[in-house]
């Protein structure tokens, strides 16, 4: 893809064949040249509100055709994108709003409650009733005259969106994020996946999570198809199985979380052992949080590593959604490729594993991972001391770059692929010892009955902190009774051979799942509560 913007290059798409689907929504196909026109109109009316390149515009909408025109029109404009989920609580909301200070929201009619009083100037993006429902100083239904077309372009230098994540501590802060950053993901990328026209894609996730950046403009950049999921099907893997199979969806990204759900309902088909009868996935990608390839032994004893392959890829909304890749392989489910093996940079970028002083580690010694390359964002939004904080520039030791400082602990092998072993801030402090629980999932997660292990620190009162583990059994039916107990009385065995007492949960829970944030990550208060 040459150097151009987002919207640009779809509308190229929707030039070249206005009458493929774009999108599949409960409420109907939407073609490119449907979509092309809806965003055009929307771009008009921002336009006339004073959306110029580099504006900020709130962007509040459910996974809906509506919420793709809006970030369409957006773009046209010369606007960035500020998703504003209409879920999130209303303390949420009224955050993001006042320190994004976005002049204008772009919202679905679905969002009005989570909006209502929220913001002076709203553009309700609802073809059939936006014309009435438009408020702000424009009036309603303003659009712009043709002669006063063409807008200002916009650059690839320009921000495309900001997304708002939160860190281990502190304020949610908003990551910017540049045309050319998103662009250039698909261009390095597509030696390894070829996507085309042909693809059918699922939007899974919300659109305040970044994975959904390369779900919508995965499809959308090459001419494809976007699926898009009610959340009633994101929250129910038998519903999802059954879209993906009357959709014929080819590329499915998944938090492991959200994956070992819907390989719990392919078990269930055939009782002990997956089916991918009728599905036409050719590509399986996970990232969001850690992967531990066990997991997905069962589904490669049966299908392989090929068809559809499964490709973890490590990212950060810092460095625009993927930075590593790595297939994985019948290897890896048998535990010969490490913990949670993660592969190598993608072709533009560089990861760097480096001690507290900036130095390189020698292969197979941990360190914190520190990325460079073209898809690393502008910065934080509004935040010049985190952002001189977080994206760093290089010691001698490694040269002249631009670093993004991750807060991920890898390791180095002698092949030049790289393991993921968990956050520098998840670090536990229990009775004075500094625990790293993913040394403890690691060792629970190679139990055969086990398909995930959590472990956290929970307060039993009076300052009595305690670890406790959360194991997930690869049969539905193991979580409850007898068999959850000898699943834990297992547990015990294996951390007893292999862990010293400091490291040893005081408690061992079997849960039937393990419960998920609105971003697909293990939600660790749910599980607390267990």
């Amino acid at each position: 893809m040459s150097a151009d913007c987002l919207h640009t290059i779809f509308s190229a798409r929707a030039r070249s064949a206005p009458d493929r689907v774009a999108l599949s929504t409960p409420d109907g196909p939407v073609s490119y040249g449907e979509l092309e026109t809806r965003s055009d109109g929307l771009a008009a009316r921002l336009h006339r509100l004073g959306v110029r390149p580099g504006t900020l515009v709130g962007l509040s909408a459910r996974r809906s055709a509506e919420a793709v025109v809006a970030m369409l029109g957006i773009l046209k404009a010369g606007g960035a994108y500020v998703p504003i989920d209409p879920d999130y609580p209303a303390a949420r909301i009224d955050y993001l709003l006042a320190d994004s200070a976005v002049p204008i929201v772009v919202a679905t009619l679905d969002a009005a409650p989570a909006l209502s009083g929220r913001h002076p100037t709203i553009v309700w993006v609802d073809e059939t009733e936006a014309e009435d429902k438009d408020e702000g100083p424009a009036g309603p239904g303003a659009v712009l005259s043709e002669d006063a077309q063409p807008w200002p372009a916009s650059s690839e230098d320009d921000l495309a969106y900001i997304i708002y994540t939160s860190g281990s501590t502190g304020a949610p802060k908003g990551v910017a994020v540049e045309h050319r950053n998103v662009i250039r993901l698909f261009s390095s990328t597509r030696p390894w996946f070829h996507f085309d026209e042909n693809d059918t894609w699922s939007l899974f996730h919300s659109i305040s999570f970044d994975f959904s950046v390369w779900e919508i403009w995965g499809a959308l950049l090459h001419g494809g198809r976007l699926v898009l999921l009610p959340a009633t099907v994101t929250r129910s893997p038998e519903q999802l199985v059954a879209l993906l199979r009357r959709e014929q969806v080819t590329v499915l990204n998944q938090t492991p979380s959200a994956f070992h759900q819907l390989l719990t309902v392919l078990f269930a088909e055939q009782n002990t052992e997956p089916s991918t009868s009728g599905l036409a996935l050719r590509l399986v990608v996970f990232g969001g949080e850690r992967l531990e390839p066990r997991m997905l032994a069962p589904w490669v004893d049966r299908h392989g590593d090929q068809m559809p392959r499964l490709v973890n890829m490590y990212g950060i909304t810092e460095t625009t959604v993927h930075c590593t890749y790595r297939p994985i392989t019948v290897a890896d489910v048998t535990g010969e490729g490490g913990p949670s093996p993660i592969g190598v940079p993608l072709p533009d970028l560089r990861v760097y594993v480096l001690d507290e002083r900036g130095r390189p580690q020698p292969d197979g010694v941990p360190g914190e991972m520190h990325v460079a390359g073209a898809g690393l964002a502008r910065g934080y939004l509004n935040r010049p001391e985190l952002t001189a904080d977080r994206f760093v520039p290089s010691t001698p030791e490694v040269g002249e770059e631009r670093l993004y400082r991750t807060g991920d602990r890898a390791v180095r092998g002698p092949g030049g692929e790289l393991v993921y072993l968990g956050r520098m801030d998840d670090q536990l402090k229990v009775r004075g010892y500094r625990i790293e629980p993913g040394e403890i999932e690691e060792c629970l997660g190679r139990l055969p009955d086990v398909a995930r292990a959590v472990a956290a620190s929970r307060e039993f009162g009076d300052g009595d902190l305690r670890l406790v583990a959360y194991l997930l059994p690869i049969r539905p039916a193991d979580a409850d009774g007898e068999a959850a107990d000898r699943l834990i009385a297992a547990a015990e065995r294996q951390v007893r051979k292999e862990l010293p007492r400091h490291l040893r949960p005081s408690r061992y829970v079997v849960v039937p799942e393990i419960p998920m944030t609105l971003q697909g990550k293990v939600n660790r208060d749910a599980l607390g509560k267990k």
